[in-house]
């Protein structure tokens, strides 16, 4: 209403792109320097799940729902069942 059509449009146009772009920006700037720091070694983001950032708990080991084997695969060694319980 404050621009003739074609100012108007256009203004409108960019002002519904920049906005999200610029709010995506500052959550990944809170995201990166909430957690101690922008250079981890995870990827960037500091913290990890739960603030835990060491590489032995990266790693999500499985239980299985059938013989109990604890493993890193998708499905069991011992008995090849695929059902399975994440530990973390």
């Amino acid at each position: 209403m404050v621009l003739p059509f074609p100012y108007g449009l256009g203004a409108a146009l960019a002002l519904f792109i920049a906005f999200p772009i610029l709010l995506r920006r500052r959550m990944m700037n809170r995201m990166r320097g909430g957690f101690g720091g922008g250079s981890s070694s995870s990827g960037g983001f500091g913290g990890g799940l739960f603030g835990q950032n060491n590489e032995s708990s990266s790693k999500v080991k499985y239980e299985c729902l059938v013989c109990h084997k604890v493993y890193n695969a998708r499905e069991c060694p011992r008995c090849g069942s695929t059902m399975k319980r994440a530990m973390f």
